[in-house]
């Protein structure tokens, strides 16, 4: 068995804490630790980057290029986990399941911008009918986003833990100047050439994301329904893993209530679309800390090294703990 070394250059941050949890299960993977009272020395981050047959940047955008720079092995594969990469021509967007070749390119590439949370599911609805020839690449699509608040990292994790502020009690809407650090990504690789519309809300519980588009029929091509919308997104996916296109008006969901925790702990991203005679409503869930961020690097990681893709990332996962 190859034993690979792996180091993650950010590793107290949320989604290297969760990356780090996730690898130390495997016995193909060697974790490089870095000295607590070196995390910032170039020169030792300089070395264990390029020590490492694969590394992990779980550092803010500006923290992630300088990083990148001091990469000088061209054996090491890169997995950055920040916005900085994410339409960069010159690196993969990390996300496989993205265009039949995409795994292809994963596997060529040494240089892999993982795909951030809200963009992930948006991307996986909308890319198919975009595709397809169903929706207009033009179309001014609307989207709408609730996630946990493990999406803001450790800051926000504290002001909600901590604080007892009670307007943390409600719902927020957020990136109100409508400019959200997804929108590229969620533009380029969605294939459209006009931003979507996108309002992300924060809520008061840990994780979870559920990203909807609303689409009126009348946007798409002639006589198209919900049930062509559905059937198209269920032929992208066919054979997939992680993303699971649950039935047309999924009876489960209707009579119960959409649940936006119940992926969380897999590495699945569960898509819906519910439909009448003029209108779609296309939902996309997931562990924003799973498939949202580690999990989904952990797949690239797996896709690039010719591995089983989902080692390490069984369909439901053991919870991990926040407490660190």
């Amino acid at each position: 068995m190859t034993r690979r070394m792996a180091f993650v250059d950010g590793q107290e941050g949320t989604t290297g804490l969760r990356i780090r949890d996730v690898l130390a299960g495997r016995d193909d993977i060697e974790v490089l630790r870095i000295d607590p009272d070196k995390r910032k020395d170039p020169a030792e981050r300089a070395r264990l980057l390029n020590a490492a047959d694969v590394a992990f940047l779980c550092l803010p955008d500006a923290a992630a290029r300088e990083a990148a720079a001091l990469v000088t092995n061209p054996k090491t594969c890169l997995i950055d986990a920040s916005t900085a990469h994410r339409t960069s021509p010159d690196w993969v967007f990390g996300l496989p399941e993205l265009a039949p070749d995409q795994r292809a390119r994963i596997r060529a590439s040494t240089r892999i911008a993982n795909p951030g949370c809200h963009s992930t599911a948006f991307i996986l609805l909308v890319r198919p009918l975009v595709d397809a020839g169903l929706l207009p690449a033009s179309h001014p699509v609307t989207a709408t986003s609730i996630t946990g608040y493990s999406g803001g990292g450790r800051k926000m994790i504290e002001q909600y833990e901590q604080s007892g502020d009670p307007v943390l009690t409600a719902p927020r809407p957020y990136a109100l100047t409508l400019a959200h650090k997804h929108l590229p990504e969620m533009t380029m690789h969605a294939g459209l050439t006009v931003p979507p519309a996108f309002l992300p809300v924060v809520s008061n519980y840990y994780k979870g994301l559920a990203v909807t588009v609303p689409l009126h029929l009348s946007a798409f091509a002639p006589g198209t329904t919900a049930r062509d919308v559905h059937a198209a997104i269920e032929r992208r996916y066919a054979g997939e893993r992680f993303v699971r296109v649950q039935a047309l008006d999924d009876p489960d969901t209707l009579a119960r209530g959409f649940d936006v925790q119940a992926s969380n702990d897999t590495n699945v991203v569960d898509l819906f679309v519910f439909g009448n005679a003029s209108q779609a409503l296309l939902i996309g869930r997931l562990d924003n800390l799973g498939k949202g961020a580690s999990g989904a690097a952990v797949q690239a990681m797996n896709v690039h090294f010719g591995l089983d893709e989902g080692l390490g990332l069984e369909s439901r996962v053991p919870a991990l703990s926040h407490a660190h």
